[in-house]
């Protein structure tokens, strides 16, 4: 029991310790990454990333490879801090995020970063800003290759930088040996110090160039670079650290702010070294640069009053004295870094930033000069500005050559100096199309002249308008990623119009002809079609008529043959039922080609047309026999003797054969199945050619009464 409390009390000592050592290493990581050791903080910062990672350790680790250039392994930290602490992260976070994807050509993150970061910003305007910039900012890369670069045969995997061409050489930033084990270091990024040197510019390209210190009178221990010149030679401006009888001075954060040195040519050696008046010990004066008049001095400062971590500012010189230094204003100077002026033969000062909108890091930058007015600056475009750093930019007019430096990659070191040649001009346009055609008649397929083209946006508002000419050709010019209505018409011809949704490819021609058509044509045409479909319809119609009465024959054939076969299949029935008849009942019998009920002779009186008594009992037999089959039809045929004239026979014979149809109707039968006509004496059994011709017997047989069946 006392050996396991004694290994107890062991393990909280050393976790003690080991929690002491851990807080030790952060206080040293923060004391480094203060003074801007950040190469020495770096190390102990990803330990405590891997040990026992925090907001603030990760913040500081992201930000010290940030500031030596590490920008991959910056971006992986960035990375984490706006997934992880979104919430309380600083905007300038996502800024730095961001010039580490563009370090990695992820262009895309890298503008939503931005969106964040301008989003987050109290200027409600900075995200319309930036929206404007991006446009800008493609409208440059449009351009293309503006400049043709080559890297010099004198870098080396140090760093070079501020090249300046000087009676011959070419003067520049550099580290002349590499490093010994015990030579200075700079703490910043582990790097050695930097001196000027030289090399006849002769030599430049050659691999087998001999670097030489410019003046070994200016050289210290300390940075000295970008190094400016007077015409005659004789006069000249570079940076240094804070210094004071070659020892170097340091402010109360133990940092050696840069400072701007004059020096004078006498007799050959630089001498009469001096600090300007407005350097300070407090902040950073550096990268000098003289105007072509040799009147004003520009430089970057962090000094107060700086809108960023480093702005541009202006001194104006008079006669060796210096006036009180100018910032030049927030068209030029952001709140990050603006640094390395250079004023042109034409007035046009380049600088270096990487708050203006580029394509990673530093970009250089132009504006206009104007009676001390500074234009809007422009990216002074591709392969010049890169991912990385591009920097120190000074080119001759006259050649359009002149020196840039560079990290980007392919290079043969930190720093690299490239040599360029401006091969195109900086015309910065917006995107633009073409919306072109040609006005022709339909039917013809010729020109049309004074035709009225207009050009609409997708609001309907009128952009152009454009009256063809005798080639009937139009166009247009148009801005990419729209969408336009053209619509063409012309007196006496119909209106045309056509909608086009153009992309963002620049120069690119749309065709947008288009035809009309003549109102007299058109006329002429609605009649040959009227005409026409009046013929069609004339030959339909006959067609039909024709089919009609085709159709109305062949009915008839049908009905006719229907009704033949009706007439045939009545007549078997018929005849099959006559026989049935005449098989079953005495009284019907066969008259040539009738079927008649025979009966006992149905007497009249004399000039009445009465049914006696016993004409009843024969007409009962007609009766019955109707009676027994239904669907038996007959006509009463009433005759008379040829005696007295025809008119009286008719009528005394009709009104016989309606007396006896009526009794017989009376006697139950259906008036539809009798019907009864009075012949007269026109159907005679035997002819007479006189009444005495004939016997009273002969004219008893003629007058006589018929029970004809004409239906079964």
């Amino acid at each position: 029991m006392k050996n396991m409390k004694k290994l107890l009390v062991i393990i909280f000592v050393f976790s003690i310790q080991f929690i002491n050592a851990q807080d030790q290493e952060l206080i040293r990581a923060k004391k480094f990454f203060d003074r801007t050791y950040y190469s020495e903080a770096v190390i102990l910062y990803q330990k405590l990333a891997d040990e026992r990672p925090s907001q603030e350790v990760i913040k500081n680790l992201a930000d010290s490879y940030f500031y030596t250039n590490d920008l991959v392994k910056a971006q992986r930290y960035y990375r984490l801090l706006v997934k992880n602490y979104n919430n309380n992260l600083d905007r300038e976070y996502y800024f730095r995020y961001a010039q580490t994807l563009k370090a990695t050509n992820s262009y895309d993150d890298a503008n939503e970063a931005l969106k964040e970061y301008y989003a987050k910003s109290s200027n409600t305007e900075d995200l319309a800003n930036f929206e404007k910039d991006l446009k800008t900012l493609e409208n440059v890369t449009a351009i293309g290759k503006r400049f043709e670069i080559k890297n010099l045969a004198l870098n080396t995997p140090n760093s070079e930088f501020g090249a300046v061409e000087y009676n011959g050489n070419l003067v520049f930033a550099g580290v002349k040996l590499k490093p010994g084990l015990f030579d200075k270091k700079y703490k910043w990024d582990n790097a050695a110090y930097l001196n000027l040197v030289t090399v006849p510019l002769k030599n430049i390209n050659s691999a087998d160039s001999i670097v030489n210190y410019f003046a070994k009178e200016l050289k210290t221990g300390m940075h000295e670079s970008n190094a400016v010149f007077t015409k005659d030679g004789k006069t000249m401006y570079f940076t240094r650290n804070n210094s004071k009888n070659g020892t170097k001075k340091r402010d109360e954060k133990k940092i050696s702010n840069l400072q701007i040195f004059k020096a004078e040519l006498v007799e050959g050696k630089w001498t009469n070294i001096t600090s300007l008046p407005f350097n300070s010990p407090n902040y950073s004066v550096e990268h000098p640069a003289l105007s072509a008049d040799e009147k004003v001095l520009y430089f970057a400062s962090d000094m107060p009053g700086s809108f960023g971590s480093f702005d541009i500012y202006s001194v104006n010189i008079n006669k060796g004295a210096f006036d009180t230094p100018k910032n030049l204003g927030p068209l030029v100077n952001t709140d990050k870094r603006e640094q390395f002026p250079f004023v042109s033969a034409d007035n046009k000062l380049y600088f270096s930033s990487n708050g203006h909108l580029g394509y990673g890091s530093l970009d250089i930058f132009v504006s206009e000069i104007n009676e001390n007015q500074y234009s809007k600056p422009v990216n002074v475009g591709l392969p010049v500005n890169s991912n990385l750093d591009d920097f120190a930019f000074n080119m001759n007019v006259e050649t359009k050559e002149g020196y840039f430096a560079s990290n980007r990659e392919g290079g043969k070191g930190n720093d690299d100096i490239y040599q360029f040649k401006e091969i195109k001009d900086l015309i910065v346009e917006d995107c633009k199309q073409f919306i072109a055609g040609i006005i022709t008649d339909v039917d013809t397929k010729l020109a049309l002249e004074n035709a009225t083209v207009i050009l609409q946006d997708s609001d309907n508002k009128t952009l152009n308008m454009i009256v063809t000419s005798a080639d009937g050709k139009f166009s247009f010019t148009v801005a990419c990623e729209a969408s336009y209505k053209i619509s063409a018409s012309k007196e006496k011809y119909t209106n045309e119009s056509v909608t086009l949704t153009l992309d963002k490819t620049r120069d690119a021609v749309n065709d947008a002809s288009l035809a009309l058509k003549s109102l007299e044509v058109i006329k002429l045409e609605e009649k040959e079609k009227a005409e026409k479909k009046r013929q069609q319809q004339i030959i339909i119609e006959e067609e039909t008529k024709k089919k009609t009465e085709l159709a109305a024959i062949e009915l008839k054939k049908k009905e006719k043959k229907a009704k033949e076969a009706e007439i045939a299949a009545a007549e078997v029935k018929k005849n099959e039922r006559v026989k049935e008849i005449l098989e079953k009942e005495k009284d019907v019998v066969r008259d040539k080609d009738r079927l008649i009920i025979k009966t006992d002779p149905i007497y009249f009186d004399y000039d009445l047309w009465y049914i006696r008594k016993e004409s009843k009992i024969i007409l009962g037999r007609v009766v019955e026999l109707m009676r027994k089959y239904p669907g038996m039809v007959i006509e009463i045929g009433s005759h008379t003797d040829s005696r007295g004239s025809v008119k009286y026979n008719a009528d005394l014979s009709q009104k016989r054969a309606n007396s006896t149809r009526e009794f017989i109707i009376q006697s139950g039968i259906d008036a539809k199945r009798v019907s009864a006509k009075g012949y007269g004496e026109s159907v005679p059994v035997i002819k007479c050619k006189t009444d005495e011709a004939c016997s009273e017997e002969e004219h008893e047989l003629n007058r006589r009464s018929e029970f004809v069946i004409k239906n079964l």
